[in-house]
């Protein structure tokens, strides 16, 4: 591997080998989403704990401090809409020139496997990497199912997985599954980290499925509205580093969570 990606996925995957990423890049498809209308200070009491942030190049300009040292995984796909026909009709909307501008430490990719346009983001993906591979970029594909979350089976999850690893992606973000998800994981070469999906009911669920990842090999997280969409934030994200990062299991990050929410952010 050589030296530019492996700084770069140096700065993302920390020492344990596991990551807390937070994506911010809801809006490029469903416009100003809740808890989202203002990015800048969504993010603001979050950025200490989580290491690196997802969001498109348009919020990373606007919103975001440019003197910032925090790891940057640049969005780079997109096209579509939640009023559109298809959600899995994306390109890729960001040039090679702008990654390198935009200093980013990553980038993401959606590809729709089973879709319609199955071949158009898979092709995406590999100029993608081709790209990114001469500058020691390291590439996250986004294992997207679009609306139709009842894909998300072990099944189709390692296929999802292991084809994009084929093509090059560095690092793979993909759904969690509560049946047999070390079968996605041992069936892709390179690291998994686990999509949020839609903000469930509680936050010791978060925790459960989280920790039952880890546990199966996922390195980490990219998780978004289960954490900005929380009650309490900060409470929320530092509840995960410290499942991430510190081995608490779940009980033990809900009653941080539990403790932390009293405290103003």
């Amino acid at each position: 591997m050589v030296w530019g990606i492996r700084n770069r996925l140096a700065q993302l995957i920390q020492k344990d080998g596991r990551v807390l990423f937070l994506p911010i890049d809801h809006g490029y498809f469903q416009g100003p989403t809740h808890k989202l209308e203002k990015p800048g200070e969504t993010i603001k009491p979050l950025l200490p704990y989580a290491d690196a942030i997802m969001l498109t190049r348009g919020i990373l300009r606007t919103c975001v401090d440019p003197i910032s040292k925090k790891p940057i995984i640049l969005r780079v796909s997109g096209g579509s809409s939640v009023v559109g026909d298809d959600l899995s009709n994306e390109d890729q909307i960001t040039s090679i020139r702008e990654i390198i501008r935009l200093n980013a430490s990553a980038v993401s990719m959606s590809i729709f496997i089973g879709s319609k346009y199955e071949h158009q983001t898979l092709i995406n993906l590999a100029k993608l990497v081709d790209e990114c591979e001469d500058y020691g970029i390291p590439v996250m594909a986004v294992t997207a199912v679009g609306r139709e979350l009842e894909k998300r089976k072990a099944r189709f999850l390692a296929l999802c997985c292991r084809i994009a690893a084929e093509i090059g992606a560095r690092v793979v973000k993909t759904y969690y599954c509560p049946e047999n998800f070390h079968k996605v994981v041992e069936g892709c070469p390179v690291p998994i980290v686990i999509a949020g999906g839609p903000r469930v009911d509680s936050e010791i669920e978060v925790f459960n499925f989280i920790y039952d990842a880890l546990q199966n090999g996922a390195i980490g997280v990219n998780l978004g509205r289960n954490v900005w969409q929380s009650q309490y934030p900060v409470a929320m994200i530092r509840s995960l580093r410290a499942l991430i990062h510190e081995n608490y299991t779940p009980k033990e990050a809900h009653n941080l969570f539990n403790k932390n929410k009293t405290v103003k952010d």
